[in-house]
Order: C-alpha cells, then sequence, then structure tokens
C-alpha cells in the first residue's frame, strides 16, 4: 500500500453510501478480478480504456482497424459504457471492467490482461494505473486527447504530484492545438505530443433513418405525417432547461401554432424533476401513448438517437445553463437542423467546427423562442444548415486511422 492508497481508503470510507447507490453490482471487478482474457497466437495485446458511452461510441472506426493486427481488450467503466461496448465490440474483442486505482486492484488487473500497450481515450490517467504500467514497461498512450480548461485548472494544482505522470506518456495524440498547449503544460514532452483530430468525427452515422424511431413515436403518441405539428427534440437537457424550453416553445405556439416538444434529460436521477416541469407530459417508461399537451418525456436509457431521427429541429442540452454543453455531432449526423447555447465549454473546438461551416445554431436563454420561430418558418434555412453541419463531418472525418497508427506502432504490430 502506498500513500496514495491511504488516501483512496479515507475519503472511499467517507464517501461509501454515495458510491454504494451509484455501483450495485461487479465489486469484483472493480478491485481487478475480472474474468479470463483468451490468448490470440502470436498477437501483440492492446489494452484500450473508455470511461464510458461517450467514448465508446468514438472507438467505432479505430477498433476494426486495430483488431485486424492486435488482441484489442476494451475496459470501461460504467455500466451503461459496457453495455455499449458489448454490443458493438463483443464479437471482436475482450470487453472488461476497469479496476478502481488502488495499486492492489491495479496489478491484479494488468496480471490478468497482460498488455504489451495501454491507450487511455481522451484523458483518464490515473496515477497508481500509469505507475503500474511504467514499472512493468508497458507503454501508456492517450488517444483522442482532450483537456478542457475545467479539467486543467484542477489538474495545474496538482501538477506537482501529475509531472511524473504526464511526463512518463508514450505520447498523446489529442484532438486539436488548444489540448496539446494545456498537455504540454502539464509535463508531457513537446515532441510528444502531436494534434490528431478527434475520432467522434468518424463515430458520426450520416443517416436518414433510424431503426426503431417508428415504433418510439407510435408508442408515445408523436404525431407524425403531412399536417402534424413539428417534432422539437431536446437531448441531454439539464437542470432547469426543461422550464426553458417549455417556456420557449410556448411562446412559439403562440406566434405559429401547435408544437411538439420531446425532452430526454441527461441523467436518470432527473427524471422525476424534469417530468415535474413539463405538466403532463407522457413518460416513456409509463407505457402511456398520446399527450393532450403534446409533451413528451424520454426517460429510458439508449433511445436517444430514435428521437433525434423524430426530430423537425433538435436542441442540444445541458448548454442553456451552469454546465458545460453536451456533443451536438449525432442530431446534426442524422441531418437535423440543431441549435446549442452559449455554455459549451467542453465541446468548444466541436462547436466552433460547425459554427465556421454554418452547420449549427448558436442561442440563448433570451433567444431560444426565437431562434425556434426562425428555423420552423424557413424550410430553406432549416435544409441549409442541416446539410451544412453534414459537411462539416465530413471533412473533419479521418482521425481514427491516425490513431490506429500510432498506438500500432506502440507494439510494432
Amino acid at each position: 500500500m502506498n500513500l496514495l492508497d491511504v488516501v483512496y481508503v479515507v475519503v472511499g470510507g467517507v464517501t461509501a453510501p454515495w458510491w454504494a447507490r451509484k455501483q450495485r453490482c461487479d465489486w469484483g471487478e472493480r478491485f481487478g478480478k475480472i474474468g479470463a482474457v483468451g490468448d490470440r497466437a502470436g498477437m501483440k495485446r492492446v489494452l484500450i480504456h473508455a470511461v464510458s458511452v461517450g467514448e465508446v461510441n468514438a472507438l467505432r472506426e479505430m477498433i476494426p482497424l486495430l483488431v485486424r493486427r492486435v488482441h484489442v481488450i476494451l475496459s470501461v467503466g460504467t455500466d451503461t459504457g459496457i453495455k455499449r461496448a458489448r454490443e458493438l465490440f463483443g464479437h471482436s474483442c475482450d470487453v472488461v471492467r476497469y479496476p478502481l486505482d488502488a495499486s492492489w486492484a491495479v496489478r491484479r488487473f494488468l496480471d490478468r490482461t497482460r498488455p504489451d500497450a495501454v491507450a487511455l481515450v481522451e484523458l483518464e490517467l490515473w496515477p497508481n494505473f500509469v505507475r503500474a504500467c511504467r514499472k512493468r514497461g508497458i507503454p501508456v498512450c492517450i488517444i483522442n486527447g482532450r483537456l478542457s480548461e475545467r479539467s486543467f485548472n484542477g489538474y495545474r494544482k496538482l501538477r506537482w504530484a501529475l509531472k511524473g505522470v504526464f511526463g512518463s506518456l508514450a505520447f498523446a495524440a489529442v484532438q486539436d492545438e488548444a489540448y496539446a498547449v494545456r498537455f504540454r503544460a502539464m509535463g508531457v514532452p513537446p515532441d510528444k505530443v502531436m494534434v490528431t483530430g478527434s475520432m467522434k468525427w468518424d463515430a458520426a452515422r450520416i443517416e436518414d433513418q433510424v431503426a426503431g424511431a417508428d415504433s418510439l413515436a407510435a408508442d408515445l403518441g408523436i404525431a407524425r405525417g403531412a399536417g402534424s405539428p413539428p417534432l422539437i427534440v431536446a437531448g441531454s437537457t439539464g437542470p432547469e432547461e426543461e422550464s426553458l424550453l417549455v417556456a420557449a416553445v410556448e411562446a412559439t405556439e403562440r406566434e405559429i401554432g401547435p408544437l411538439q416538444l420531446l425532452c430526454a434529460p441527461r441523467k436518470p436521477e432527473r427524471f422525476d424533476e424534469a417530468a415535474a416541469a413539463m405538466p403532463g407530459c407522457v413518460r416513456r417508461s409509463e407505457g402511456r401513448t398520446g399527450s393532450a399537451t403534446r409533451r413528451f418525456l424520454l426517460d429510458t436509457i439508449g433511445e436517444l438517437r430514435k428521437a433525434y431521427a423524430l426530430a423537425d429541429v433538435v436542441v442540444v442540452g445541458r448548454s442553456f445553463g451552469d454546465l458545460f454543453g453536451s456533443d451536438p455531432i449525432e442530431p446534426i449526423a442524422l441531418g437535423k437542423p440543431t441549435i446549442i447555447g452559449p455554455a459549451v465549454k467542453d465541446f468548444a473546438t466541436i462547436v466552433e467546427v460547425f459554427e465556421r461551416g454554418g452547420g449549427i445554431v448558436r442561442s440563448t436563454r433570451e433567444s431560444l423562442g426565437a431562434d425556434l420561430k426562425g428555423l420552423l418558418m424557413d424550410e430553406g434555412r432549416r435544409k441549409c444548415v442541416a446539410e451544412a453541419g453534414r459537411e462539416c463531418i465530413r471533412r473533419e472525418q479521418g482521425a481514427s486511422q491516425k490513431h490506429a497508427e500510432r498506438v500500432l506502432g506502440l507494439t510494432h504490430a
């Protein structure tokens, strides 16, 4: 046990009631007791760690490039992330749970996975894990790296303790130059930081139809077809945003007529709060069909893409309050004219790309109603914004190949 383990034990004891509620199973795996990882004759092993669903989805194009030449083990930190990883990659690589950063858990985990190289998606830089890899001679790299201003300010306070961790990275392949500057400031040698773009662009599926979307509409009672009220879908909403959206939609209805609104909160623990902010709404979880108020709440997991496919206009949540935005790529890839608010710190680069290309509408709490009206009243503008957004995605694609080549270089595969 090292000093960091002692800190973890103390913090773990204080927060035990919270963890007991949040993490209800698989404690053995969290302490490194994962199932057997099979051998693939003659193949080097690459461990890729993706913390949750978003990071797993970003690997959609890269992992198929890797599995042709190396044995890929994909570790994930959340239940929803593991479920998604098994859906996407369970047939081609081993999917395991990432351990807690206690030294004994890390040792047990590495004994069972025995990687020849490790790639951490975006960041997820845990000190005990990186140090254990270094002791074993396992190179660790960052792929699709991002270090937001908020995270950077937090890490910078601990730079004295983390410099060796950042400094030991084999390389950091990051999404843009702003992130590159921050990784260098944290101690990654300048010659080991390179800008390779974001793999999220590659993971975007430019499609017009989504399986299950029609069933979702029928189950909820969303009106479709000629003469039906336009549907606004607000995805990944945060605190107070449902109230904002209801008010903006009501104001717009007074000017242009009936509208339908579907909200999908980002966090399940907010489902009841969101429902209270949408009087008369139909909740997906209740199995009822049809809403006299034309308000719908998607209080389930894994169906947001279906909802986006139904939308006439999409509003990206967690961007109108004190949070830091959500990823707008998915609805734009589906050809939906998309509105996003001013709070986008965690996705600033992506939003800037869309803004430069005319593929997104920036809004504020005060202008949301007017921006909705502007899009809903102008079909030509909706089409222009949607197609410009898709063109932005096409231009930015290609990062997965670059990242795959860098990772393979660590194994000489």
